[in-house]
């Protein structure tokens, strides 16, 4: 990681608190002047982050919150209409989704997972 990723990087949460397969952290970004709620995971060792929003209909994927992964741990669900997608991608795996979601950079040094805002996806004003 260079020195100019590490300094806008800006800390998540604690590694540990992302268990394989297990509930999401959830975090607010502005996204397109909106405020939305993002959500990070992680799947086969490595942490992801997307937006929490469907590709089907623009809402919130999560019925209870932070439980995005399937009963099998591989996909990630859309609770409402079922769209399937690869945590490690973003992808559309299947059901009613319309391309990908959207995902936030992710790193993980330290013991601390820390998401890296872009043009797009900026932290929330304090």
């Amino acid at each position: 990681m260079t020195p100019d990723a590490a300094s806008s990087a800006i800390a998540l949460c604690n590694a540990a608190d992302l268990q394989e397969g297990g509930l999401a952290v959830p975090f607010d970004v502005e996204y397109g002047g909106q405020t939305c709620r993002a959500f990070a995971i992680r799947f086969e060792g490595q942490v992801y982050a997307y937006l929490n929003r469907c590709t089907h209909v623009a809402m919130e994927m999560d019925f209870q919150e932070g439980r995005f992964f399937d009963d099998s741990g591989r996909w990630l669900l859309c609770a409402t209409h079922g769209a399937a997608y690869a945590p490690d991608t973003g992808e559309c795996a299947g059901g009613p989704c319309q391309g990908g979601l959207v995902r936030i950079e992710l790193s993980e040094f330290d013991g601390v997972v820390h998401w890296h805002p872009t043009y797009l996806l900026k932290p929330l004003a304090f």
